[in-house]
């Protein structure tokens, strides 16, 4: 992205506050010509104070009083503006800082999860942070200063050729000596920011990754090692990062130097200029005034280009996010589907989320309502791709998914969803209290309701234990509470939303054999009249089911219920030998051949 279209997007970025900041830039363009002003007529006060006026002789008040009025005006009004343009530049560039900040986090959270499988949370979260805070650190700057700071270079510059062509032609020279310079100091800069930032990225990933993981470093004594580990990608961020430092020193220094010898070269070119009758002291004085001005605004616009180019990286990879187009959409025209019955249909359906190995392919089966339908098979089989399928985390490339003879792709993904509860292995809890926990699943939900969908999901006998009940803050990740009881609080969580479809992911995996028999016996109750697909790998859990479909690579290679698959004698019936044959043979009776329980 080139650095003029970069600038336009993030003046773009000002969404529906643009007006506003054509308004600041109006006013910048009035405040360059009030400062321009200002140096001019107090020349001319020089001059009729000297006696340079036609007709010679000392000057009256009244000579004057316009002159300094006129002065004293500018320098008020340039004061005062520059206040005002100030405030309103700060309010804008907080505003709409915040504004883009909750832009990308809802078009992250719209993304795929196979985007966010492939990017680490640590450069998601850093990118919204690092992007925003410079786009509005440009706007501030811009319409702060930088605006008319490049308002007097560009455009007010070449006005001073007009008051004395010698004196503005030796101003105009200095000024493109330092910008061919400043241009040689941003050549060499640029390529290295990126690598700049890109190590910057680095340390946010590394960082994120071992906070997220305090107890595995220190059960594995890993703290010198992350440690050792973080400061080598310092090491690697400093060795790129000092090159850039010292060429923009170099800017720096140059600017300063370029003050003096400006100063200089004016006063003694306006000098030889006065003696020769080609320059009067006031223009002397007025050059000198543009000098020490436009040195400052040459700082200034160094300052801002320094900036762009040192924030660019980051506002690239800003929008490079935001300009990932999530691969799940609301088609034009989809529907809100309602609360349907829950009949599920998969229509020869296949999906590969490289293009090359098919995770799911040529799916077909039919749910009725309210049936229960278990998933087995090996890991890597398909299973839970073709629960996400349903919920639509992504959309097959071929075939189509049914839900009471609707596609899904017609229905509004926030309705679809809506009707789906879906209880992960991984709990997957917020840093909230458990009343929040409790109300992604229903956001209304009383007090009573919830306690009745965690006495449900077998989970109220730890909820009383907690000091502040449903109020307690559970940590992030609910690391205060047990493996069981994460797990716990996200079936009440499915259970409290009470849809019409329900998908069960493992979910008793974390539970211990006697808290898993009696939340069988709630899910059991809590399923009747709900479509459920379960993940299963324990065969005993999915042992009442109406139909199991067993997957082997991406396809669905068996169907029917437990016994059925049994009898069958073949993959399931192997799966089913390899979980219950070492506990069942033992207590077999002479002449049982049955080899489940």
């Amino acid at each position: 992205m080139s650095m003029l279209r970069l600038y336009v997007r993030v003046v773009g970025q000002l969404g529906n506050e643009l007006k506003i900041g054509f308004l600041l830039l109006g006013a910048n363009l009035v405040l360059a010509i009030a400062q321009f002003a200002e140096p001019y007529l107090f020349g001319r006060i020089i001059n009729v104070l000297t006696g340079a006026q036609p007709g010679g002789g000392k000057p009256t008040l009244d000579q004057l009083m316009p002159l300094i009025f006129a002065w004293l005006l500018f320098g008020l009004f340039t004061i005062a503006g520059g206040v005002l343009v100030a405030l309103h530049a700060d309010r804008l560039s907080h505003r709409r800082r915040l504004g883009v900040m909750a832009d990308y986090f809802e078009h992250v959270l719209a993304l795929p999860l196979q985007f966010h499988s492939q990017t680490h949370s640590g450069r998601v979260l850093k990118v919204m942070l690092e992007g925003s805070n410079g786009m509005a650190w440009l706007w501030l700057g811009f319409f702060r200063e930088h605006c008319a700071a490049l308002v007097s270079l560009f455009v007010l510059l070449p006005l001073t050729l007009f008051i004395n062509w010698r004196l503005g032609l030796l101003l105009c020279i200095l000024v493109v000596v330092f910008a061919v310079l400043t241009t040689v100091v941003l050549r060499k800069t640029e390529s290295k920011q990126g690598a700049v930032e890109r190590y910057h990225t680095d340390l946010a990933e590394h960082a994120s990754d071992a906070l997220g993981n305090i107890p595995v470093i220190q059960s594995f004594t890993r703290v010198q090692a992350e440690m050792n580990n973080m400061q080598g990608i310092i090491d690697r961020l400093l060795a790129a990062q000092i090159p850039v430092l010292s060429w923009w020193a170099i800017a720096s220094v140059a600017t300063r130097a370029a003050s003096t010898l400006t100063v200089t070269a004016i006063f003694l070119l306006g000098t030889w200029l006065y003696l020769h009758d080609l320059a009067s002291v006031g223009d002397i004085v007025t050059f000198m005034g543009y000098a020490t001005l436009l040195i400052g605004k040459l700082e200034a616009a160094v300052g801002f280009i320094n900036a762009l180019f040192m924030q660019a990286p980051k506002m690239q990879e800003f929008f490079e996010i935001l300009d990932t187009m999530p691969s799940v959409h609301d088609k034009p025209g989809a529907l809100d589907v309602g609360r349907p019955a829950g009949a599920v249909a998969f229509d020869d359906v296949s999906f590969s989320y490289d293009g090359k190995r098919a995770a799911v392919k040529d799916v077909s089966f039919a749910v009725k309502p309210g049936q229960t339908v278990a998933l087995v098979g090996a890991t890597g089989s398909g299973k839970s791709t073709t629960l996400g399928l349903l919920h639509r985390a992504f959309d097959p490339q071929s075939g189509r998914i049914l839900i009471d003879d609707k596609d899904i792709r017609d229905i509004t993904l926030q309705s679809l969803r809506r009707n789906i509860a879906v209880v992960f292995q991984e709990p997957m809890l917020f840093a909230r209290s458990i009343r929040e926990n409790l109300q992604v699943g229903r956001p209304n939900a009383t007090d009573a309701e919830m306690m009745d969908a965690l006495t449900r999901a077998q989970a109220l006998e730890f909820i009383n234990r907690q000091s502040d009940g449903l109020d307690t803050v559970i940590g992030e990740r609910g690391r205060s509470l047990s493996g069981g009881e994460r797990q716990r609080l996200s079936i009440a969580r499915a259970l409290l939303k009470d849809p019409p479809m329900l998908i069960l992911d493992e979910a008793t995996s974390a539970l211990d054999a006697a808290t898993e028999k009696k939340l069988q016996i709630a899910l059991d109750e809590v399923m009747k009249g709900r479509t459920t697909f379960v993940i299963a790998h324990r065969l005993a859990t999915i042992r009442n089911a109406d139909r199991i479909l067993v997957f082997d690579q991406g396809q669905v290679v068996e169907d029917g219920s437990f016994d059925e698959l049994v009898r069958l004698n073949g993959r399931f019936a192997a799966l089913a030998r390899a979980q219950f044959m070492a506990s069942e043979e033992p207590a077999k009776k002479p002449g049982d051949g049955t080899v489940y329980g």
